[in-house]
């Protein structure tokens, strides 16, 4: 029988999207009697202290988020395996590529700590069409296998397009898969509000300024309609990226008269409360795309791609419109045709509300994930 509260280590690649998606759940855990501690990068000051000062425990990382550099990734693993050796942690809950793949070696090599492995999405790696990104998925697969290898490994999917690809390749058996869909919205902060009245419609794009997540497209429609609405891009770079879309690139863009360049904000709700439509015509390896779901929280209509990830949450004819990706006279055709009925609007903005309460919210997934955790803490004491 346990005696102490079980120690959970969370591996994220960056701290900004900890805080942005994996924060409350964290929160919730320590809730449930976990003591909890974060390992990051810790690069991003701003996002650091907002961890500390919810009082978890803080751990740094030699991460790069993008970087290839052999030595410097043997470095990463390194790190891990001493952290691991040094904290003992009970359980183990991995986040995005690199954590998954080196956090679960190093729980191979430190004594098998049982590890809840989550794929945010298969970014950049499983999705982009250029031959280094195919060449280096190609080349970390059989280290997949290795890292997903212990029984006491189990690994969490927003989406079961992605869920598929790893089994169909055999990096994982499917009875140690789980779909949770997305990392949640909370849907009291979230919320309806009457749509803007001004004299033409928003048409929002919102997110990390990444060509693969559509904004070279979503600029195109813009000029393509130029005068029927205005369109408005919120976001922050990657710099880091091989995506990166720069800022400059923006600006640009907007003392052309093309769209609105917000820059980064963080009063999201009210973003939304200023916006009519929201597109996100992205054909990047998607999980669920966080700003698809708090659009339809906020009860916007939503013009999405019809890729994994994007189509777990926008259902075409029902709460927005799917189009191809990289189509861009129907990607245009679709945000015209909501630019031209506010009806219709309002209809799919009331139906994207019904669908996240039904099952991407915050609390749900909280509520799931924490089963999971408990499940592999039972495993362990049994094995």
């Amino acid at each position: 029988m346990r005696q102490k509260p079980p120690k959970l280590l969370y591996v994220v690649n960056i701290p900004r999207f900890f805080v942005s998606h994996r924060l409350p759940l964290a929160l919730a855990a320590r809730d449930a009697g976990f003591n909890v501690y974060i390992a990051t990068s810790g690069l991003d000051a701003s996002s650091v202290n907002q961890i500390t000062a919810h009082g978890l425990q803080f751990h740094p990382l030699p991460l790069s988020q993008h970087g290839v550099n052999p030595l410097r990734e043997l470095r990463t693993l390194l790190a891990l395996r001493k952290l691991y050796n040094d904290l003992q942690p009970d359980l183990l809950h991995h986040v995005s590529i690199k954590p998954v793949i080196y956090g679960g070696i190093a729980a191979r090599l430190t004594g098998g700590t049982p590890a809840i492995q989550a794929m945010s999405g298969l970014g950049y790696l499983f999705s982009s069409e250029e031959f280094k990104a195919k060449s280096l998925a190609r080349l970390i697969q059989p280290i997949f296998r290795f890292a997903l290898a212990p029984a006491d490994a189990h690994m969490i999917f927003q989406n079961p397009d992605d869920q598929r690809v790893f089994v169909e390749r055999r990096l994982i058996d499917r009875a140690k898969t789980t779909v949770i869909r997305g990392s949640g919205v909370d849907e009291t902060l979230f919320s309806p509000s009457a749509e803007n009245t001004s004299d033409k419609p928003v048409v929002l794009f919102a997110g990390r300024l990444l060509w693969q997540k559509g904004l070279g497209d979503f600029v195109e429609t813009a000029r393509r309609l130029h005068g029927k609405a205005r369109f408005t891009v919120v976001g922050y770079e990657e710099s880091t990226s091989p995506l990166n879309v720069p800022a400059a690139q923006l600006q640009a863009w907007h003392d052309a008269g093309l769209i609105e360049w917000q820059g980064k904000r963080d009063d999201m709700p009210a973003v939304y409360a200023e916006s009519n439509i929201v597109c996100l015509p992205s054909t990047y390896g998607e999980g669920v795309p966080k700003v698809l779901i708090e659009a339809a929280a906020c009860a916007r209509a939503c013009v999405a791609t019809n890729t994994p990830g994007c189509r777990e949450i926008v259902r075409h004819g029902e709460n927005g419109l799917l189009v191809p990706p990289n189509n861009l006279n129907a990607l245009s055709d679709a945000v015209k045709r909501l630019i031209d009925n506010a009806s219709l609007r309002n209809t799919m903005g009331t139906r994207g509300r019904e669908i996240v309460l039904a099952g991407f919210t915050c609390r749900q997934v909280i509520e799931e994930t924490i089963i999971l955790y408990r499940a592999a803490l039972k495993q362990a004491e049994t094995a």
